[in-house]
């Protein structure tokens, strides 16, 4: 029976590139479910030989050539495999698995969210437009009986919600990602679904939460103008069982980093 269970979420930017620090992430975290988001990777060329290696033999991938692609890497047994095509264009955003737990199982979403765009405007910007439809689409789905039972979800959800998960609520207030037609219709899914926002479990509101920090800075850790775009939701069937939450910051600084940091959730019986 599986009674303790560490899962990490991170969006990798392109699995085959930085095949390297994920692996250097098994050895110093050695999580027992790794969901990737943004794999860049169709299914046929995902990296599974050097997963298999780390002592991952089961995966449960979505891919497409080149964008977006989730997967769900696991060193137990996965079942009731759902990937779920949002707004119907076919993107490789979403990928569902059953993990032992507790003697039955957690249901782990795994999601990449479009960012949007940079233009806050549906009628100027097709992606941002897009990115509410998915939300939309989230909502109506991820309530009832997909949350009546112990679940996770986990992902680059790609909007920052609170005051303090960006650098300045003042400044981003227009930015994508922090506007407030983001934000409300994203706190809708949560709070529609009776999801608890598990990471502002242990970090309280008035601290800043990061997960994200820009190529485009010089000294990323200096400037610190991150966001958090990383999240961990959890239904409250297993609200219980959720012990901590942490973000590795430091993985935003190794060689050849992605721009988000990976976020540990650990669970127990």
């Amino acid at each position: 029976m599986t009674n303790r269970l560490k899962l990490v979420t991170w969006n990798i930017n392109s699995v085959r590139l930085r095949m390297p620090i994920v692996e250097q992430l098994i050895e110093e975290v050695a999580p027992d479910v790794i969901c990737l988001q943004e794999t860049k990777c169709p299914d046929a060329n995902f990296p599974e030989k050097a997963f298999r290696a780390a002592g991952y033999e089961h995966m449960a991938i979505n891919g497409q050539k080149g964008y977006h692609g989730v997967a769900t890497l696991s060193k137990l047994p996965l079942s009731n495999v759902e990937k779920r095509d949002f707004c119907n264009v076919g993107d490789s955003r979403h990928v569902a698995v059953d993990v032992p737990f507790n003697g039955s199982a957690l249901r782990v979403h795994n999601f990449y969210v479009p960012a949007g765009g940079d233009e806050p405007d549906r009628d100027k910007n097709d992606k941002f437009g897009h990115k509410l439809d998915f939300l939309g689409e989230m909502q109506e789905w991820l309530q009832g009986t997909e949350t009546a039972k112990p679940a996770v979800l986990v992902g680059d959800l790609n909007v920052a919600p609170y005051e303090h998960d960006v650098w300045s609520h003042k400044k981003l207030l227009k930015v994508v990602s922090h506007t407030p037609i983001e934000t409300e219709l994203f706190e809708n899914v949560r709070e529609t679904g009776g999801w608890l926002d598990a990471m502002r479990q242990f970090t309280p509101m008035e601290e800043k939460l990061y997960t994200w920090w820009s190529y485009r800075a010089k000294d990323w850790s200096a400037a610190d103008k991150g966001r958090r775009l990383d999240h961990v939701w959890v239904s409250e069937p297993a609200s219980s069982h959720i012990k901590s939450t942490e973000v590795l910051r430091d993985a935003r600084g190794w060689e050849k980093p992605s721009d988000h940091a990976p976020v540990v959730a650990v669970f127990e019986a």
